[in-house]
């Protein structure tokens, strides 16, 4: 990875939401601007406030999509992130909304 580019890996089965009653909400449910979490696989040496391993927030609309190995991948900068999860917080527990 160049300067602050950061690779990440969309987590599959987090395109799939539970309502709070248990209803299975498709990712292909249409609800306005939502944001997605994904996990580090590899960042650039200019990259200062993540680190590989790290489950970051960013907005899926503005994302560049490579395949590598036979894996789809989203490219994106330092800047476009939002948020970074606390280390050794599990993904699955992490929020809807911020």
């Amino acid at each position: 990875m160049l300067h602050d580019r950061i690779l990440v890996e969309l987590d599959k089965e987090a395109s799939e939401r539970r309502s709070a009653s248990g209803i299975v909400i498709p990712a292909t449910a249409m609800l306005g601007k939502r944001l997605a979490w994904a996990e580090v696989v590899a960042a650039g040496p200019s990259v200062r406030q993540v680190a590989v391993g790290d489950h970051v927030l960013f907005d899926p609309e503005d994302r560049a999509e490579v395949e590598v190995g036979a894996k789809d991948y989203v490219l994106l900068r330092e800047r476009d992130l939002h948020a970074v999860a606390e280390s050794g917080e599990p993904a699955r527990d992490l929020g809807l909304y911020l």
